[in-house]
């Protein structure tokens, strides 16, 4: 796919991948890909293939979601080490929201078939990564609430 070297060394030094064993940063890093997104430019839509998960290393990206009668809603911004996306893990491998791309964004893209079938391969890697993913999961999924929440409150109970 790319050149492993460097990848593996961004990997590991990024928070998302803290703890994992050298060996299976190369593993997981021959899945990865630089990629870049000008502002404005969807990363992904609600529907479309999960097929990637994104590291951010530079930039701002706004996770959404369309609201019948509505414009889009914003349920979260992410910036520099964040990571954006689960829906990969979870079949039908379908995006759950939209996400956008607020300013230039610069991301680690890691393949998502490449990784489902080196998880299938290696049982503690998977362990190791559907831990972390559990928590951007809880995350997100508290972030939708919150915004829901925020959208349909009564005008007298919004906050500042």
């Amino acid at each position: 796919m790319v050149n492993v070297d460097g990848l593996d060394t961004l990997l590991h030094s990024h928070p998302f991948f803290s703890g994992m064993d050298e060996d299976m940063l190369r593993f997981i890093a021959g899945c990865a890909a630089n990629e870049r997104f000008e502002a404005g430019d969807l990363l992904f839509r609600e529907g479309g293939p999960a097929d990637k998960f994104y590291v951010i290393r530079h930039g701002i990206v706004a996770v959404e979601v369309a609201i019948p009668g509505r414009s889009k809603a914003t349920l979260q911004t992410l910036h520099e080490d964040d990571v954006l996306g689960w829906s990969w893990l979870v079949p039908p491998y379908r995006w759950t929201f939209d996400a956008r791309a607020v300013t230039l964004a610069r991301v680690v893209s890691l393949d998502a078939a490449c990784l489902r079938a080196k998880m299938a391969e290696n049982h503690e890697m998977a362990y190791h990564l559907l831990m972390r993913f559990t928590a951007v999961m809880a995350d997100r999924l508290h972030a939708a609430r919150m915004q829901m929440l925020d959208l349909y409150a009564p005008d007298g109970d919004r906050g500042p």
